[in-house]
């Protein structure tokens, strides 16, 4: 049998367990994920690209367990009733190929990205930051702010979208959290004087929502909605300047989909696993810009979905769904057949 998580249950579990516990708890496999970087089959995600938005699959294994994942970007689905983004994943064992365990993963997906950017930001953003900005009050906002509120002790917030209904949200889903929300009446406000900056819009084109003069030195930004071709956030002159460096995942696929995609191949960038190891610098000022381009990739679903099995496993949140045909006989399927009476017979 496989485990099986649905919107129901991971709905429920989080609840139960606290959105900012979960983000942490995946944050922690995470960071250990990536420590392991080299340990990892890695490739540049499966993309099906249409006018409508794009299908992708994201695999990896690290030699014991096979992950995937299944995800959607369709930015003009909520104007027609439907989620941006729509996302599942499994586990395999790698020693017999058989799925081990189902999940959702819109919501996981919305968690693990949250975890990943609160990991990156401890890790390069000054110590002392204390606010965030938001530019983009979509669904991966909120999430975004526990996430560094969880790892970073952040508790001000700043927003801006174009779209007032949008902030407005984000304000009544943070303000009872404890979170002290500002409402800002352009992007510019919203960045001024914040230590961490968080772009996620949903628009698939080549943007502008963070010009460079509004990049003050220190900050840390976090770039997480260019994430497929054609897709960006930031002023191009933001990636040139003498005082950024630009972080990533995996090179090769952030150099297709994120924020160095119009960049010369030879763009140089450092990769975070080799910043955790310590192998290559993070931070090195107070007043170096930290940028990290960050496109999602296949270590953090594996790293969500082996902590959401961990914890659900034994619990009420999870099922179990019959997946695997599994004959008597290994070598003989259609006996499986061959046992059943025929309807009208």
């Amino acid at each position: 049998m496989t485990l099986f998580v649905d919107v129901r249950n991971m709905v429920r579990w989080v609840v139960e367990t606290g959105p900012e516990r979960v983000i942490a708890g995946i944050a922690e496999y995470v960071e250990d994920d990536f420590r392991r970087w080299e340990s990892f089959d890695k490739i540049p995600r499966v993309g099906s690209h249409t006018p409508y938005g794009v299908i992708e699959l994201m695999p990896t294994s690290d030699g014991e367990t096979y992950a995937f994942k299944y995800v959607n970007g369709h930015p003009s689905n909520p104007a027609r009733g439907f989620q941006t983004v729509s996302a599942f994943g499994a586990l395999s064992d790698v020693s017999n190929g058989y799925p081990v365990f189902l999940a959702e993963m819109t919501l996981l997906t919305a968690l693990r990205t949250a975890a990943t950017s609160a990991v990156v930001a401890r890790l390069l953003a000054r110590p002392d930051s204390r606010r965030l900005a938001l530019i983009g009050a979509g669904s991966q906002s909120e999430f975004q702010a526990l996430g560094m509120r969880a790892l970073l002790g952040i508790h001000e917030v700043a927003v801006w979208d174009t779209d007032p209904d949008a902030m407005a949200k984000l304000a009544r889903n943070l303000t009872p959290l404890g979170f002290d929300v500002t409402v800002a009446s352009s992007g510019r406000e919203a960045v001024r004087g914040a230590d961490v900056v968080t772009t996620c819009t949903a628009d698939k084109a080549r943007a502008v929502v963070l010009p460079g003069e509004w990049v003050e030195p220190g900050v840390h930004l976090n770039a997480i909605g260019g994430d497929c071709p054609g897709k960006t956030e930031l002023d191009p002159s933001i990636l040139l300047r003498d005082d950024v460096t630009v972080f990533v995942e995996f090179p090769p696929q952030t150099r297709i989909e994120g924020e160095i995609q119009a960049m010369p191949a030879d763009f140089p960038v450092t990769e975070l696993w080799q910043v955790l190891t310590g192998r290559a610098p993070g931070r090195t000022s107070a007043a170096q810009v930290t940028l990290f381009d960050s496109v999602g990739f296949a270590i953090e679903d594996h790293s969500a979905l082996r902590y959401v099995r961990d914890q659900v496993r034994g619990t009420p949140w999870v099922d179990d769904v019959d997946l695997v045909a599994e004959p008597e006989d290994p070598k003989d399927l259609f006996g499986m057949l061959g046992a059943l009476t025929p309807i009208g017979s």
